[in-house]
């Protein structure tokens, strides 16, 4: 119940708690009867829109009890940033995901099971490894909260095998509650989640779809950089501009500095460094404009933004939902602007073809990527390789669509995993014995201050390979990144340290070992049953595009099984049709001047809309589709009007 206390434990309400740690003095819609089921033990499925604070819906309850909570995401960066925020709050927070090392798992699966560590972020793949199954009757879980929810159904638009291996916990932990959070899942997949994760009963929480601040639009336009230029000029603040290839955000990005205004680029593509940096910048409001990929945005936390325009069209709402949603999530006025013209249309309905190679194309890639990597047939399995996916194409001669949608595959048969963003820190460990050392540091003084640092800053370095900051080593020895990085890689050389630096490349985790590339198996069945689903997305994503007259809110809120919103009254549909509404006078008038017009003889609509000077074309063409339906008029094939 609201205000009720709890935990014996905890002297501390729910509200006290978002008090405390957020500073907040009330929760958002939703939130707190989401937090109310958790307490009491339910299976839930929270739908809250982008931004509506979904976070905190398992963070609160989490904080009432004893133990921790377990938060499964597939977004390594978010999960880094929500550990960091609440380490900011001094909760104790940890993330396990893909890369890390043995060592670096077993430190923090020890340090959480432990102390008294209230958050542990884990990646799905992890769930199954022994290790991590070895230490979970020791991590005392108080509730299993999964994020992106709709990672789990086939049916859904991101589907990610290792999310149906989620309900395997429930086994191991038969009375925790589960907490399923998603912005974006049709009714189908809001069922099929429940269904995955083993709800006792459905429980289905979800949050209105409606952003009263938040206008939707679509142009169609012969220029788009002409049009995002003319809306940046016209809407002042922060900015987003999506793009669906790397290249483009370069492009665009460089066209917009053209004009005067401060615009950077973003991509997976990037260094970690560079993506980092680029990300601060605009956060900081010293960049406005961000043109990128949908690699950038997750997580990120800036309610201020203006305008999100996207300059091509995603495949799917739930995606552009997802991304248009970034605007305005500060209540305040903002824009969501769509950019097309009829190629990019065509170009969604021929991707139906590009998203679903055949089998002897998924064949031909998993065989060009053995041969690459150059592994051998009958190893591999449990292993991580870079892979560069650009110079792959280029080497192999492939189509780049075929191979990332075979890869797609790939992932979705369980044969490898894909990681675009991967982040293994930087780790040292001393190789020599300490009377070298104390040697070393005599002949070789230059290095004698960074040997010093490591030594004090790192506990257990001879021991196990310590997690490294080159960036904190360079301000405790008053230098230059690179200078710290030059002097690690001496001491390496050396045979003083063993030295692995940050890895920040795409890797590849190949799942099974290699096989012959015609024993590889692919469930023809599902594949199609996911195609006929990809199918009905682009429908109904044209249908959003084309659509002129129904409000833009509704369509959304609709495809997501919301058909109780109202009119938002300030898309571009419902300013039109606001535009065009008829007062008696106007209808007569314009009647009048229609009938005159064509009491003689036929006239051509061109010519009757001419000789109908001063009056919107909208409002002319809303009387004669009226005087049709009333078969006062007719208009023949070739557009000519004329009395019945």
């Amino acid at each position: 119940m609201p205000g009720q206390t709890i935990s014996h434990d905890s002297p501390l309400t729910i509200q006290e708690i978002l008090q405390k740690y957020w500073g907040y003095d009330f929760f958002r819609p939703l939130q707190e009867d989401i937090i109310n089921s958790v307490l009491e033990g339910k299976d839930t499925l929270a739908i809250m829109p982008t931004g509506g604070g979904k976070s905190l819906c398992y963070q609160v309850p989490a904080l009432t009890k004893e133990g921790l909570c377990l938060v499964i995401s597939p977004l390594i960066a978010l999960m880094k940033d929500q550990v960091e925020n609440l380490r900011k709050k001094n909760i104790t927070a940890y993330a396990i995901y893909s890369g890390m090392s043995r060592k670096e798992l077993i430190n923090i699966l020890k340090v959480a099971a432990g102390s008294n560590c209230k958050f542990l972020y884990v990646s799905p793949e992890r769930l199954e490894t022994s290790l991590f199954k070895e230490y979970l009757p020791a991590l005392d879980i108080n509730l299993i909260a999964v994020d992106e929810a709709h990672c789990i159904s086939q049916w859904g638009y991101d589907f990610r095998p290792p999310y149906l291996r989620i309900a395997a916990l429930r086994e191991e932990l038969p009375d925790v509650p589960v907490l399923a959070l998603t912005a974006s899942a049709t009714v189908e997949v809001q069922n099929d989640i429940c269904d995955k994760l083993q709800f006792n009963s459905k429980n289905i929480s979800r949050g209105s779809f409606e952003r009263p601040n938040l206008s939707y639009s679509v142009f169609k336009v012969d220029s788009r950089i002409n049009k995002i230029i003319e809306i940046l000029r016209n809407v002042p603040g922060s900015a987003i501009v999506y793009c669906k290839s790397r290249k483009r955000t370069k492009e665009i990005s460089d066209l917009i500095k053209m004009q005067g205004m401060s615009a950077d680029f973003y991509h997976a593509g990037l260094t970690q460094d560079e993506r980092n940096f680029r990300q601060e910048q605009w956060i900081k409001d010293k960049t406005r404009v961000i043109v990128c990929t949908n690699a950038f945005g997750m997580g990120i936390d800036k309610p201020q933004v203006r305008v999100v325009i996207h300059a091509d069209l995603p495949d799917c709402l739930e995606n552009y939902y997802q991304e248009a949603g970034r605007a305005g999530r500060d209540g305040k006025k903002a824009y969501a602007v769509l950019l097309y013209n009829e190629k990019d249309i065509q170009e969604l309905n021929e991707s139906i073809q590009l998203r679903y190679p055949s089998v002897e194309e998924i064949r031909q890639v998993y065989q060009a990527i053995s041969n690459y990597l150059q592994i051998p047939s009958g190893s591999g399995e449990g292993q991580y390789y870079d892979f560069d996916i650009v110079d792959f194409i280029k080497k192999f001669k492939l189509n780049s669509h075929t191979v990332f949608y075979s890869v797609k595959t790939l992932e979705q048969e369980e044969w490898l995993s894909f990681n675009e963003q991967v982040f293994l820190s930087s780790t040292v460990r001393f190789t020599t014995s300490k009377d070298y050392l104390y040697q070393f540091e005599k002949d070789h003084p230059e290095l004698e201050p960074l040997i010093k640092v490591l030594l004090r800053s790192y506990e257990g370095i001879f021991e196990y390979p310590a997690l490294i900051s080159e960036n904190i080593l360079a301000r405790l020895l008053k230098t230059e990144k690179d200078e710290v990085k030059k002097q690690l890689m001496q001491l390496h050389a050396y045979g003083l340290i063993d030295y692995i630096p940050q890895k920040d490349t795409p890797q590849l985790l190949f799942l099974r070992n290699r096989i012959k590339t015609e024993e590889l198996r692919i469930d023809l069945a599902a594949l199609n049953n996911r195609k006929e689903r990809f199918v009905s997305r682009i429908s109904h994503f044209i249908h959003y595009v084309n659509e002129t007259v129904e409000c833009r809110s509704r369509i959304i809120a609709s495809y997501f099984g919301d058909d109780e919103l109202k009119d938002c009254g300030v898309c571009d549909n419902c300013l039109r049709q606001k535009s065009i509404r008829l007062s008696r006078e106007e209808f007569d008038n314009i009647n009048n001047c229609i009938v005159k017009s064509v009491k003689e003889q036929s006239v051509h609509t061109r010519e009757l809309l001419h000789r109908l000077k001063g009056i919107k074309k909208e409002k002319a063409w809303k009387v004669l589709s009226f005087l049709q339906a009333e078969n006062k008029i007719e208009v023949d094939k070739a557009g000519h009007v004329r009395l019945k």
